[in-house]
């Protein structure tokens, strides 16, 4: 499986509503609840209306499609970094799996998916 870096810098954060956020940014992942609105995006596309962020995250994904039938891709990947005391923050999106880690850990999440047998490519 082929494990594709981003190579930018990813903030995590609430807002006040969606209207400052471009939605055609290139990364742009956002959730609405009752409770609120979150939204993960570049960090240098934070928009203005921001409650809470939290920066310093970077990003991977798994290249390709995947299919809905598969099942625990997922639940590996995240399993295989917490062993090792990687946190994370995943994002699902129709096509793939996305999985933020933080900045300072980057390296080491890269090092134990590469000892684990996944192709990891920079970008």
């Amino acid at each position: 499986m082929v494990i594709k870096l981003i190579g930018r810098d990813f903030t995590v954060c609430k807002v006040e509503d969606y209207a400052q956020v471009d939605l055609w940014a290139e990364y742009c992942f956002i959730g609405r609840t009752g409770e609120e609105n979150s939204l993960v995006c570049l960090t240098e596309q934070v928009p203005g209306n921001v409650l809470e962020r939290e920066d310093g995250w970077r990003g991977f994904y798994i290249d390709g499609v995947l299919d809905f039938s598969l099942v625990g891709i997922l639940a590996k990947l995240s399993s295989l970094l917490a062993e090792h005391g990687i946190s994370i923050f995943a994002i699902s999106t129709f096509n793939t799996d996305y999985i933020l880690v933080r900045k300072e850990q980057e390296q080491e999440a890269v090092r134990v998916l590469s000892a684990a047998g996944y192709q990891v490519m920079g970008k």
